[in-house]
């Protein structure tokens, strides 16, 4: 993703997180940061910004779904969402700070790999993530 301006040392170490984390694993095409208010902060790759905030809303729709059918039912928070498609998984996880990571991967990718590796990725990014540095990767995208 592309940068009008210098990021400070930690919001470069998100995007390259996500970046890493898409580059080292065959299966995974494409993962995002999305921020409490459904923002896109980071994503993986250098796809088209419309593109990134399609899938930026798609996730944050899932989490704030999942959320509202959690409540409904009494069972808490939200860890995970993983929705099954044709040709591949899209993997909604929870950070710490209400932030969600989206993970689109191909349709042999392993579930329990991939779900764990995503694990590791948010705890990562969560300790990176306050509220400055949120606003600085949303002002810090390319348009």
């Amino acid at each position: 993703m592309s940068v009008g301006r210098a990021l400070s040392p930690n919001a470069q170490n998100v995007n390259w997180l996500l970046a890493n984390f898409t580059d080292n694993d065959v299966f995974v095409e494409q993962t995002i940061a999305v921020s409490s208010d459904g923002l896109l902060m980071a994503a993986s790759s250098s796809q088209d910004r419309a593109s990134d905030d399609r899938l930026a809303a798609v996730v944050s729709g899932l989490r704030s779904l999942a959320e509202g059918g959690a409540r409904v039912m009494g069972k808490g928070s939200v860890n995970q969402v993983i929705v099954e498609m044709d040709h591949g998984y899209l993997f909604v996880t929870a950070v710490s700070d209400g932030s969600v990571l989206g993970v689109l991967t191909t349709r042999d990718a392993d579930l329990a790999a991939v779900g764990y590796e995503t694990t590791l990725l948010v705890d990562r990014i969560g300790a990176l993530l306050t509220p400055a540095i949120v606003a600085e990767l949303k002002g810090g995208l390319g348009s």
